[in-house]
């Protein structure tokens, strides 16, 4: 192994009641909804240090978690809100990919490119409260910070280029990663075309790759390539999604067997 690529969210950090939050807001652009702006009310009236708890007691944020492990990208965040207030029973890829297309492109393009503008705003208008709804996996930020000098450390994720280099810098690992090791959302839809560009920018073979994401179909997509795969137990992600992968041939990792695993 060479190089040692990861997925943001997930993976390194624990982000989802921050996409929950901008989530919840970018819905509000496009139609009324009480549910929505109930709970934004309830969270914003919250103090700062206790936000993050209060978002994940909810049982919205809760219904809103299971269903991560389906979509791929902001727009999927979108999906996922219209289906818990249509109460739509989304069990599968298949169902779920079903329900995506009933929503039309029109709407999953609108909400991916307001997605992003409402993270921006909410960014710069509450900086200490938009860090504080993604924090690090300790344990990985401790493996990291060991071995950084024993492989090359980069970034494949769908996330914005700009949310990552802020919190990798949070979080005091931003000076692992030289230039070009984080690929951001820009570089395709596919987490195939991340891994390609990681392996043309530092020169190496995809066998030399290994990659950890934290959902199922984004590893089956690129253990195509002969990049090696693994999902991330301790992302977002349960049992349906663990007998995907080992159905496929990817292995089920958890944190703690993550560093004797990859380096003996």
């Amino acid at each position: 192994m060479k190089v040692l690529a990861l997925d943001f969210d997930g993976v390194i950090s624990d982000s989802a009641p921050e996409c929950f939050w901008v989530s919840l807001r970018t819905l509000l652009r496009f139609r009324p909804s009480p549910t929505c702006e109930a709970l934004l009310v309830d969270f914003e009236a919250t103090d700062r240090l206790l936000i993050r708890e209060k978002i994940v007691a909810s049982p919205q944020y809760q219904k809103f978690l299971k269903l991560m492990p389906l979509g791929n990208r902001a727009e999927d965040f979108g999906v996922a809100l219209q289906a818990i207030e249509l109460s739509a029973e989304l069990d599968d890829q298949a169902t779920y990919d079903a329900f995506f297309r009933e929503l039309g492109a029109n709407f999953a393009a609108e909400f991916h490119r307001h997605f992003y503008s409402e993270r921006e705003a909410f960014r710069g208008a509450q900086p200490e409260v938009w860090e504080t709804l993604s924090v690090p996996f300790t344990g990985l930020i401790e493996i990291l910070k060991a071995r950084s000098g024993d492989v090359t450390l980069a970034v494949a994720t769908a996330k914005d280029g700009r949310s990552v280099a802020t919190l990798l810098a949070h979080y005091g690992i931003a000076s692992l990663f030289a230039d070009g090791a984080v690929v951001d959302k820009e570089a395709g839809r596919s987490k195939r075309a991340h891994l390609c560009t990681l392996a043309e920018r530092f020169d190496v073979a995809f066998d030399e790759i290994t990659f950890i994401d934290d959902k199922a179909n984004h590893l089956m997509e690129t253990q195509q390539l002969g990049v090696r795969c693994l999902l991330a137990q301790w992302g977002y992600n349960g049992e349906r999604e663990h007998r995907i992968a080992r159905q496929n041939g990817i292995g089920v990792i958890s944190l703690d067997a993550l560093e004797p695993y990859l380096f003996g």
